[in-house]
């Protein structure tokens, strides 16, 4: 495993770039989200990589992974566990569920009731779980990676604005090149590859880096900037709701990030300007796009946005 810090975030990267082909910008918002200590939402229809980006990035850490398959019949207790009554001491005792690891793959998380989604609320959002009034700490570090599909609404529960703000990043995977996708057929032709992954960094390492990532320095000028931005979704007229003060935060937690995977101890307006529409489209409430090309038309105005605020040099 990478025992330099500053070659440990390389030393992932490129881990994850043996199995997962042609999605760079993909992987590195991935660890965008980690270094940073917050969670991602990759929405994209089926069978574009999601879950592999998520095995990827768990197999690269050693540490505990679980994947919650998510359903309409999934209960909370199903993610946080519960209390089981043990019959040799009379006594019960809380048996910890999957949610009790370092990188949780949120399956299809948008099928889960709104009762089961507002228990893993609790666990991005405060790094604990309660059960019975006793409440447990999550494991450090602590990351959410969830999936949906934006084009399947049968049988799905949208998520709501405030378990939506809990992701730092929402990202697409996208299609893969025609080159791309002749190289994954062939890398797949014996086996799945993930499978033979091996961990390059552990979860002290991790812990290490997300506190590098918290002492990257931030300019007044990068301040006013990102605030700017924010500032622009508020007083826009075809939005009902703009970027909120976690909203602010969040992109200014993923420029830090950016910059440090780009091996710089400062911020810059282009790590800022990139992770704009990743970081807060999901954050804003627009008046009136119509539900199957709300996406696209969100992310445009945001980017309009982003583009009409003057860049400090």
């Amino acid at each position: 495993m990478a025992t330099d810090l500053n070659t440990s975030v390389t030393e992932l990267e490129a881990n994850m770039r043996e199995v997962v082909l042609g999605k760079d910008d993909v992987i590195r918002q991935c660890l965008i989200a980690l270094l940073a200590g917050e969670h991602i939402l990759l929405e994209d229809v089926p069978g574009v990589g999601k879950t592999l980006l998520a095995k990827a990035l768990a197999k690269s850490v050693s540490g505990k992974f679980c994947r919650l398959q998510f359903t309409p019949d999934l209960l909370p207790s199903d993610i946080v566990g519960s209390n089981i009554f043990n019959s040799r001491n009379a006594e019960f005792e809380f048996i910890r569920g999957p949610i009790f690891s370092s990188i949780v793959l949120a399956d299809e998380i948008n099928r889960a009731p709104p009762r089961t989604q507002s228990a893993l609320l609790e666990a991005m959002g405060d790094g604990r779980v309660s059960v019975d009034g006793k409440t447990y700490d999550l494991p450090t570090p602590f990351m959410v990676i969830a999936t949906q599909n934006p084009f399947e609404f049968e049988g799905t529960y949208a998520l709501p604005e405030s378990q939506l703000d809990r992701f730092l990043l929402r990202v697409s995977v996208g299609y893969p090149s025609r080159e791309q996708e002749r190289r994954i057929l062939s890398t797949h032709r014996s086996g799945e590859p993930v499978d033979h992954l091996q961990p390059v960094v552990d979860e002290a390492q991790i812990a290490s880096l997300q506190q590098r990532v918290r002492e990257v320095e931030v300019e007044d000028s990068i301040y006013d900037y990102l605030l700017d931005i924010v500032d622009a979704t508020r007083n826009c007229s075809d939005l009902h709701v703009g970027v909120s003060p976690r909203g602010a935060l969040s992109l200014y937690r993923a420029a830090q990030s950016s910059a440090f995977i780009a091996g710089r101890s400062f911020v810059v307006p282009d790590d800022v300007k990139e992770l704009a529409v990743a970081a807060l489209s999901h954050r804003v409430v627009p008046k009136s796009f119509l539900q199957d090309g709300q996406r696209a038309a969100v992310e445009s105005l945001i980017q309009r946005l982003v583009d009409s605020v003057t860049t400090p040099t």
